[in-house]
């Protein structure tokens, strides 16, 4: 972690229909105002209303935090989007259980006013970056980056999927499985966790991977270094049919994969700065939430 100065431009990034008549976001921006300090609220344009993603041209070259309106989902599509920033986020949860959206509405002057005075830590999250190849090709039809995760998952019929995974270009295992989960430790509280996957403190720098319903006594997760590169390559269906497959990152940018494709998982070279308020710890707070 490392401290911070006072906040003084800020940008916010609503997630509409957690605050549908902007009620809280212009609570937000008349507070701030008031301290005398620049808030600047995102608005719609066509590429946000019909994918809900977040315009980074749109965002001002001075801005020292991103305010994120909404829950997790909001905070992870935001980070994707704004990943060639260097700035900053502050989760705010208007929306249900979330590790990445920390301050709950009753909490935001107060949290505020700590950014204001720079009483504040931030956490470099580590980031993935997943090429997508089609067959027999050399340079990827898609490059997309994810701070939660990367996942494998079948497409249309309810049926297994046959992938080989290998690791720095060392062969692995060959998988049949639902589908397979490469998390970072700020995902793996995610869907890492329902596969039964461990939870990581996410300041570690590290990945995980972890089998989705695998067909076989052997489905433990791996957990590797942020320096491997990991290669999933989808293979022949059993009865020898084309499978067809989705790559998802966060659970927004969805990929296509098929029979002969992969994609090449490593570490971005872009990280996500969280704002901490909270001295709360890692495990306290998992404690907390988990109830």
């Amino acid at each position: 972690m490392q401290e911070n100065r006072a906040v003084e431009n800020f940008y916010i990034i609503t997630n509409r229909s957690k605050d549908p008549d902007y009620q809280v976001t212009n609570q937000i921006r008349n507070f701030l105002q008031k301290k005398g300090k620049n808030c600047y609220i995102q608005q719609d344009n066509q590429k946000r209303k019909e994918k809900g993603h977040t315009d980074s041209t749109g965002v001002p070259e001075n801005i020292d935090c991103v305010l994120v309106l909404g829950g997790d989902g909001t905070m992870l599509q935001a980070a994707a989007d704004l990943a060639d920033l260097t700035v900053p986020f502050l989760g705010i949860n208007l929306g249900t259980l979330g590790f990445l959206a920390e301050v709950n509405k009753t909490d935001i002057e107060h949290a505020l006013l700590r950014l204001i005075e720079g009483d504040y830590e931030i956490e470099k999250r580590m980031m993935l970056t997943g090429d997508v190849f089609q067959k027999d090709r050399d340079m990827p039809e898609d490059s997309t980056q994810a701070l939660n995760d990367i996942v494998i998952t079948r497409k249309g019929s309810l049926q297994i999927i046959i992938f080989t995974i290998s690791v720095n270009g060392q062969f692995l295992h060959r998988y049949s499985a639902d589908g397979m989960i490469v998390a970072t430790p700020t995902g793996s509280t995610g869907y890492n966790l329902s596969a039964g996957g461990p939870v990581v403190d996410p300041k570690a720098q590290l990945m995980v991977i972890s089998p989705i319903c695998p067909h076989s006594m052997q489905h433990s997760s791996i957990v590797l270094s942020p320096e491997d590169e990991v290669t999933i390559s989808i293979d022949t269906g059993h009865d020898g049919t084309v499978q067809e497959v989705e790559a998802s990152f966060d659970g927004n940018h969805r990929v296509t994969l098929r029979t002969g494709d992969r994609i090449v998982i490593r570490r971005s070279s872009r990280t996500t700065g969280i704002i901490k308020l909270s001295r709360v710890s890692f495990l306290e707070s998992l404690h907390n939430k988990m109830g």
